[in-house]
């Protein structure tokens, strides 16, 4: 008994050894809501540029970021029952290993999930869309319907398109903060994008995110 105890606790050990800490998000910036709703724009065309580690922690905790008790998110959710799970496909990252990673909203840290570089897969995944390709990272969203199915039944499934558009607007809303662009991509293979990210959920969302071809 004592020698599985000591498997399982390194086991633990190995896997928080893969949770990545990202700096903390911040809560103020240069862009006021109503600039970046202006400004909002759908970019396609990324330069070869990467994004730092904060940048990447701020698209994440956008997403969905905790903000208050009991767990409170960035965005609002049918019961607070949560049922999106946020995965980074990042390329060029800096600090980070390119890789698939799973984003900790409790932590505000990262899983890893798979190592490599994995761009051009989810790129194909998305019907061969180049933009896919060129960012710098991407961020995926995967619905567990379950969560909120047990409460609101057949209701759930347009709760859950719901959540995922409004984790998508903040996702939009803050690269223009950040100087960022990025562009929503509902045309994928959701198997395919499935594989690529290593992920149990159903994927329902893709956003591409770098920096403008014009930097």
């Amino acid at each position: 008994m004592r020698a599985v105890c000591l498997a399982v606790l390194a086991l633990g050990a190995a896997i928080r050894a893969e949770t990545t800490k990202l700096p903390e998000p911040s809560r103020a910036g240069p862009v006021s809501v109503e600039q970046a709703l202006e400004q909002r724009r759908s970019v396609r065309a990324f330069s070869d540029s990467g994004l730092t580690m904060a940048e990447a922690g701020q698209l994440l905790w956008a997403a969905q970021g905790v903000t208050g008790e009991r767990g409170r998110r960035t965005a609002p959710s049918a019961g607070a029952t949560y049922p999106l799970e946020v995965y980074l496909v990042a390329g060029k990252v800096e600090g980070l290993e390119p890789g698939i990673y799973h984003y900790l909203p409790g932590e505000h840290g990262l899983e890893l999930v798979a190592t490599g570089d994995r761009r051009e897969d989810l790129a194909a995944a998305c019907l061969g869309q180049q933009s896919v390709a060129r960012a710098a990272v991407s961020l995926v969203f995967g619905a567990e319907f379950g969560r909120t199915a047990k409460r609101y039944g057949k209701r759930a499934e347009r709760y859950v398109y719901l959540e995922a558009g409004h984790a998508a607007a903040n996702v939009c809303l803050e690269s223009v903060a950040l100087g960022l662009g990025t562009v929503c991509v509902g045309a994928f293979e959701d198997s395919a994008v499935k594989k690529v990210a290593g992920m149990n959920e159903v994927p329902v969302y893709v956003l591409p995110v770098g920096r403008g071809d014009d930097d």
